[in-house]
């Protein structure tokens, strides 16, 4: 089982993530240190740094299975995010075999997953359909939550394919399984989804029910989301 650096990330705030993982690598001892310097070079791609990221990657001695996975899926995911996916997709393939030799689950998926987004347009459901079979097989749990997040990318697969039918199947599944983890902010997006997707198929009633819904939920919680009140509009809410 992977290191579970989750709970020191906040997506939403890359830079702080960023000392976060550096007072954990100052303050543990290896290889869990190597493990949160790979997050430090992540959160450096996050904020386009990504000189500085390949940088601190470059300083790392990977002694352990682990470290090697997280090495390469942190290298993949810089190249892409500064938008060499060519370079980035051996980076994702490596870190999935390494993964899955050596039993680390989640980290297989989310390199699997990663491989998908960086595969050629005619090649991309085939990579995401194997993502999420790995994660359904697996018997890691965090392994197995990784399927909400790939069946949202199979449905804006099958969106920007035009076939908003196909798109609105997988964005249902991706919603129980948001209720499955039970992340009440990401389910909210998911509920999102689908509703987008009804109003793509001509659902309107429905789909205004549940951006109403929606926003009903987040004025309790004193919060706003303005994709929210954009599909209002054009739903006539």
């Amino acid at each position: 089982m992977p290191t579970d650096l989750r709970h020191v990330w906040d997506f939403e705030d890359p830079a702080a993530s960023e000392q976060r993982f550096r007072d954990l690598a100052a303050t543990t001892a290896e290889p869990v240190a190597t493990h949160a310097w790979t997050q430090v070079a992540r959160a450096l791609g996050l904020q386009e740094r990504y000189d500085e990221g390949h940088a601190v990657l470059d300083d790392l001695v990977a002694g352990d299975a682990e470290s090697r996975v997280r090495v390469e899926l942190e290298r993949g995911r810089l190249l892409r995010s500064a938008g060499s996916s060519a370079a980035a997709r051996p980076r994702f393939e490596a870190a999935a075999g390494a993964a899955a030799r050596a039993g680390l689950e989640e980290l297989e998926v989310d390199a699997l997953h990663m491989v998908a987004l960086v595969v050629e347009p005619t090649e991309q459901l085939a990579a995401q359909h194997a993502a999420l079979a790995r994660a359904r097989t697996a018997s890691a749990r965090a392994a197995r939550d990784w399927d909400a997040s790939i069946l949202n990318n199979i449905g804006m697969s099958h969106a920007d394919a035009g076939d908003h039918g196909a798109a609105l199947a997988a964005f249902e599944d991706a919603l129980t399984a948001r209720e499955r983890i039970g992340d009440d902010a990401r389910t909210r997006v998911a509920r999102w989804m689908v509703a987008w997707s009804l109003r793509h198929l001509g659902h309107t009633e429905r789909a205004r029910e549940m951006q109403l819904a929606l926003r009903t939920e987040l004025d309790a919680l004193g919060e706003h989301d303005p994709y929210v009140d954009e599909e209002l509009g054009i739903l006539g809410g």
